[in-house]
C-alpha cells in the first residue's frame, strides 16, 4: 500500500499526478478556506497546548511534593523525638554530615550520653552511599533522626530551627579529600564555602542563637614546615582547594563571630581512621586492595623521603568534639543582633605520634595476614603534604583532650570491623570473602 508521500509525489521525475493532487488541494481549501475557520483552529490550538503546559506544571509540582523527602506530620513528630535530651541539661544539637563517618560517632557518642541529636545528610555519592545508609540505620536504631537534606537549602534549615530551639550545631558535612578537588573544584565551594554560609545565616538568626563547633582541617597548615603544627602558625599557604576552602571557613566563621555574636569553634582533624571510615582514605583503600590482591600505591616525597601523618583514631576525635560542645559558651546574638563579644576558639585533634606511610602498610599486612603488593612512585603534585604532626597542648589545657589510641590498636580495630562489615572469613592461609 502507498503511502501519502508516495501518492503527492511520482516514482518517475518531471511527472506528476494532477488529479490526485487537485482532489487533495480541494478538500485542504474547504477545511482553511476562510479567515475565521483558521482563527477557530488556531485559538483550539493554543488552548490544547496551554491546557498541556498547565497540566504538566501539576504534575510536576505533584511530583516534588510527593519524593519530598522532608515535611509533614510524622517527620515532625520524629525531629521533636530525636531532638529532645534525656538527662537533666542534656543539650540538643543539629549534627549536620551526620551520615558521614566522624558525624555518625559523634551522634552516637552525645545520643549515648543522653542528648538530644538530630542529623542532617545529603547522602551524596563521593563515595558509596549504601555505607552511609548502614551508618544511618544505625543510628536510627539507637533513636537518632537523619534527615536527608542539603546544608545549602535555607528552607529545610529554617524549618528545622522552627521546630527545635538548637542549643549547639555541630557541623561535619563538607566536601572531603585533597586529590578529589582536581576532578571536580565546584563541589568544594558549594559544601565547604556556599554551605557553611547558608548554616550560619541561619544560626545567626536563630533565636536563641546556637554555639557552633564545627570541622576545619589540619590541611590549612599546607606547606608550613615547622612541626609540630601549632593553632599560632600560619595558615596562608594551602597546598590545595581543600585547604583552602577550609581555610576560608576559618575566616568566614571569625566574620560571623565577630558581626553576630555566634559562639564559634574549629577544629582542625589529623587524618582520622577507624570502624565505619571513608573508603577514600589511604588506610581504607590499602586494605581493600590487599585483601583482593591488588597493588596499592605508596607515594614517596623528595629526596625519597616517606610520607608520614598524624592518624588520629576516631574514638580520640569525638572525645574533643564532645569537650567542644560542652566548653562551648552561648551565643551572644539574638535575632541576627550582636548583644556582646562571643567565644572564639580553635583547636588542633591530633595523635601527636606521626607514622610513615609504609609503617602503616606493614601494621595491615599484620592484621590482614597478607602481604601487599607495593607499588612506590613520586608524590604527584595533586595538594597532598608530605608530612602532618599536631601540637595539642592547646587542646589538652582547655578542653582535656588526651589521645589514647595508637596506630597499631586502631587499625587492629579498624580490620575487625572491615572484615566483618565486608563478610570476610577466616580461613587457613588467609581470608575468604
Amino acid at each position: 500500500m502507498r503511502s501519502m508521500e508516495d501518492e503527492l509525489f511520482p516514482s518517475t521525475p518531471g511527472k506528476v499526478k494532477i488529479e490526485r493532487a487537485h482532489t487533495i488541494n480541494r478538500q485542504l481549501h474547504r477545511c482553511f478556506a476562510s479567515t475565521s475557520t483558521m482563527f477557530l483552529w488556531a485559538l483550539f490550538l493554543i488552548a490544547l497546548t496551554a491546557s498541556y503546559l498547565s497540566f504538566q506544571s501539576f504534575v510536576d509540582s505533584s511530583s516534588r511534593y510527593l519524593n519530598a523527602s522532608w515535611g509533614g506530620m510524622q517527620w515532625e513528630k520524629q525531629i521533636r523525638e530525636s531532638s529532645a535530651a534525656s538527662r537533666p541539661g542534656g543539650m540538643s544539637v543539629l549534627v549536620t554530615g551526620a551520615a558521614g563517618f566522624v558525624g555518625t560517632h559523634v551522634s552516637l557518642a552525645l545520643r549515648r550520653r543522653g542528648d538530644g541529636v538530630v542529623g542532617l545528610d545529603n547522602f551524596n555519592n563521593y563515595y558509596d552511599p549504601s555505607l552511609k545508609k548502614a551508618r544511618q540505620a544505625m543510628l536510627q536504631s539507637r533513636g537518632v533522626f537523619v534527615v536527608e537534606g542539603d546544608i545549602n537549602d535555607t528552607r529545610l534549615l529554617a524549618r528545622l530551627f522552627a521546630l527545635v530551639p538548637f542549643t549547639h550545631v555541630m557541623h561535619l558535612a563538607a566536601q572531603a579529600g585533597v586529590r578529589y578537588a582536581i576532578e571536580n573544584p565546584a563541589s568544594y565551594v558549594h559544601s565547604n564555602i556556599a554551605g557553611l554560609v547558608t548554616l550560619l545565616e541561619v544560626c545567626k538568626s536563630a533565636d536563641p542563637q546556637p554555639a557552633v563547633v564545627w570541622a576545619s582541617s589540619s590541611s590549612v597548615y599546607g606547606l608550613n614546615e615547622k612541626v609540630p603544627f601549632s593553632e599560632l602558625d600560619r595558615t596562608d599557604r594551602p597546598a590545595s582547594l581543600y585547604a583552602a576552602t577550609k581555610k576560608a571557613g576559618e575566616e568566614i566563621t571569625h566574620t560571623y563571630n565577630h558581626i553576630y555574636g555566634l559562639s564559634t569553634t574549629g577544629l582542625r582533624f589529623f587524618t582520622v581512621y577507624g570502624p565505619w571510615g571513608r573508603p577514600d582514605m589511604a588506610y581504607f583503600s590499602f586494605t581493600r586492595n590487599i585483601l583482593q590482591g591488588k597493588p596499592i600505591t605508596v607515594y614517596r616525597g623528595k629526596d625519597r623521603a616517606d610520607l608520614a601523618r598524624d592518624f588520629t583514631y576516631i574514638d580520640d576525635i569525638v572525645k574533643g568534639c564532645v569537650a567542644s560542645l560542652d566548653t562551648a559558651e552561648k551565643s551572644t546574638g539574638s535575632g541576627g543582633r550582636k548583644r556582646g563579644p562571643a567565644q572564639y576558639r580553635i583547636y588542633n585533634l591530633g595523635n601527636t605520634s606521626p607514622v610513615t606511610v609504609p609503617a602503616l602498610v606493614n601494621i595491615l599486612e599484620r592484621h590482614l595476614k597478607v602481604k601487599a603488593k607495593k607499588k612506590v612512585v613520586e608524590m604527584p603534585g595533586n595538594g597532598d603534604v608530605p608530612f602532618t604532626h599536631a601540637n595539642i597542648s592547646l587542646a589538652q589545657a582547655e578542653l582535656g583532650y588526651k589521645p589514647t589510641t595508637n596506630l597499631e590498636i586502631g587499625l587492629k580495630k579498624f580490620v575487625k570491623w572491615y572484615l566483618s562489615y565486608y563478610g570476610y572469613k577466616p580461613r587457613s592461609g588467609g581470608l575468604a570473602a
